[in-house]
């Protein structure tokens, strides 16, 4: 465990910084746009949520393009983490610990808003941007949840392991990540992360239905892709970990490695005849 940590602990400061500035985002985002006596103001509510997903899908996209996120892999969600080690894509304690220092990142992120900005962003109705059940209740909530949680990992395995636009896969994230605030949010909050989740929860003192996004999200992910590999056949060696596969940084396990090279090895021979022609 020791050695592990030694030799991994930059990607794990990775996924508590990833996460962290996810939060920090929404916590700022949330409150320019929803605290009472905000500067800012909508002729429609559905124009200030298009606003708030924008400016959490541009943050998400920013994150798994980033240095840093192309190293660690960008997870910056257990329910993803614990997804991939389900795929024998990242040892056990290295799981352990990214999901650690999401709860970490998620938690100093939060808190790092609620000092800078004080109770606009700590009283309602932002009260630490909190995951809590819309108008149609738990059940609307849980099938959201489940919904939104399913359809991301779909996404992200399909469309990393396809050569042509694995690149993209990022891309993809942050579209789905600015959809969901606009339409899930007011069913569920849009938490799909348990780190996010407990990160605004413990602050907030609300527990609200907490179970709903403490298993909902790894559930669904889990599912998915066990479904991914029953339709396309395709052995979880064969499929790489990172929401942003490059060849410019190491994947935290070699089978991953292999696998990233697998995807990006069509790109550079593209590259290389572009560049000849």
């Amino acid at each position: 465990m020791f050695q592990i940590f030694r030799d991994h602990w930059p990607n794990y400061l990775i996924e508590a910084w990833g996460l962290g500035t996810f939060m920090v985002s929404a916590g700022v985002f949330a409150t320019l746009l929803y605290a009472e006596n905000s500067p800012l103001s909508f002729p429609h509510p559905l124009l200030r949520d298009l606003v708030m997903g924008l400016g959490m899908g541009g943050t998400a996209i920013a994150i798994i393009y980033s240095p840093w996120g192309k190293r660690s892999g960008a997870h910056i969600n257990p329910a993803v983490t614990l997804t991939f080690f389900h795929l024998n894509k990242i040892a056990a304690w290295d799981a352990f610990f990214y999901i650690l220092f999401q709860f970490i990142g998620a938690l100093a992120g939060v808190l790092l808003v609620a000092v800078a900005l004080g109770s606009p962003f700590q009283e309602a109705p932002v009260n630490y941007v909190v995951t809590v059940p819309g108008q149609w209740g738990w059940p609307a909530a849980l099938v959201a949840e489940f919904t939104i949680s399913f359809v991301l990992m779909t996404m992200v395995l399909w469309v990393s392991n396809t050569p042509q636009i694995a690149r993209l896969t990022g891309l993809f994230s942050g579209i789905l990540v600015t959809l969901y605030v606009v339409f899930s949010a007011p069913i569920s909050g849009f938490g799909m992360n348990p780190a996010r989740t407990f990160g605004s929860a413990l602050p907030a003192q609300t527990w609200t239905a907490f179970w709903i996004y403490y298993f909902a999200p790894p559930l669904a992910m889990l599912l998915a892709a066990d479904l991914y590999q029953r339709i396309t056949k395709m052995r979880s060696h064969s499929i790489c970990s990172k929401l942003c596969p490059n060849g410019e940084t190491p994947c935290i396990s070699p089978i991953c490695c292999s696998a990233c090279d697998q995807v990006i090895r069509p790109w550079r021979q593209k590259e290389k005849v572009d560049a000849i022609s």
